[in-house]
């Protein structure tokens, strides 16, 4: 089986098959890899956590012993039930000698769940999983609009609280590079929020003002604003802290298709400023003035070729996980600089 489609993903967490099988459950958005394993061990085991039925096995464990998995695949429950061996920490571990002899077997009961890391297409983990009739293959992306707000909505509804259109719009630009922390920063938002009726922006920025994801979004805009100063220490915080260069290119290569089809408005006669006041959900009020001079910078045309640099840095920094930083870099740095260039022709 191939990889899931992201319209099928909930439905197969929700209802995993019966009897034994392997899911692969990988991508870029570690925190989204994590959730959606506990999930579905959640609910293929109906909440047991007896460990002679739930084996949790790290990946380290089975390089240095590969035999292990298909003994514990193998293994008959001792009182009954079903078994699952959930393997965790795969990032750059060579799991294949060991997954091998489990999908060359006509059978076996246990459901084998993997938390990989981010695997690109034929190679890997991905390799042997996908095209097996008893594997299946789970990505994780980053987070879109869509599911921003569905993230927004779960937590919101638990904690019995609305959200004001501005606040929502704000939580946009914060949320969205690992599922884990995005979950962690509004619960931490429902918290301060206690005892209110609704979230407004003021709890936002109270709460999340300083979170890493803000300061991606100050990064981008810095590099579309040509302030090479700013983007040049962003980039080196980021760094620091770990951040996924893959998914801060692929952020900003979103918020340069919004330039896109925002300046397609100002070429057809709204000013700039009115094109930025009018975008539902509404852009974070602190990022507007920046925003506003972006759309003056840039035209259709060269938001193209940015669209073309960031394709490109994202597709790269994904294969090349050790040089992603310095391919992100290179790219927002040119970015950087041709805006720089406008600037300077413009006064």
């Amino acid at each position: 089986m191939t990889a899931l489609k992201a319209s099928e993903i909930e439905r197969f967490l929700a209802r995993p098959p019966d009897g034994g099988g392997v899911v692969l459950i990988y991508g870029p958005d570690t925190g989204l890899v994590s959730e959606r394993a506990t999930r579905l061990v959640g609910k293929a085991s109906e909440g047991d956590t007896d460990p002679f039925n739930l084996a949790k096995i790290d990946a380290g464990d089975l390089t240095s012993d590969p035999a292990r998995l298909i003994d514990e695949v193998l293994t008959v429950p001792l009182f009954g039930g079903r078994r699952i061996i959930w393997i965790k920490d795969t990032a750059g571990k060579n799991l294949n000698p060991a997954l091998d002899p489990v999908l060359k077997q006509e059978d076996w009961p246990a459901l084998v769940v993997i938390e990989g890391g981010d695997i690109k297409k034929g190679a890997g983990l991905r390799k042997l999983v996908e095209p097996h009739k008893r594997a299946v293959a789970i990505p994780c992306y980053s987070d879109t609009d869509r599911t921003i707000d569905q993230l927004i909505d779960e937590e919101t509804r638990a904690a019995n609280l609305t959200i004001s259109r501005e606040a929502r719009a704000a939580l946009h630009h914060v949320l969205g590079g690992d599922r884990m922390a995005s979950r962690g920063e509004l619960k931490k938002l429902c918290l301060y929020a206690h005892g209110k009726d609704r979230i407004d922006t003021a709890d936002v920025t109270a709460v999340i003002g300083d979170a890493s994801a803000f300061e991606v979004s100050e990064l981008i805009d810095a590099a579309a604003s040509g302030d090479i100063a700013t983007l040049d220490h962003g980039l080196e915080r980021l760094a620091a802290a770990g951040q996924n260069a893959s998914v801060i290119a692929n952020q900003a290569l979103r918020h340069v298709q919004t330039l896109h089809r925002m300046r397609w408005d100002v070429d057809r006669g709204k000013p700039p400023p009115q094109v930025v006041e009018s975008q539902r959900p509404p852009i974070f009020f602190a990022r507007r003035p920046s925003i506003t001079l972006q759309l003056r910078l840039w035209s259709v045309a060269d938001l193209e070729k940015a669209q073309g640099i960031l394709s490109e840095a994202t597709r790269q920094s994904r294969l090349n996980d050790p040089l992603g930083f310095s391919i992100l870099s290179e790219a927002l740095l040119t970015i950087a600089r041709a805006a720089r260039g406008r600037r300077a022709r413009q006064r």
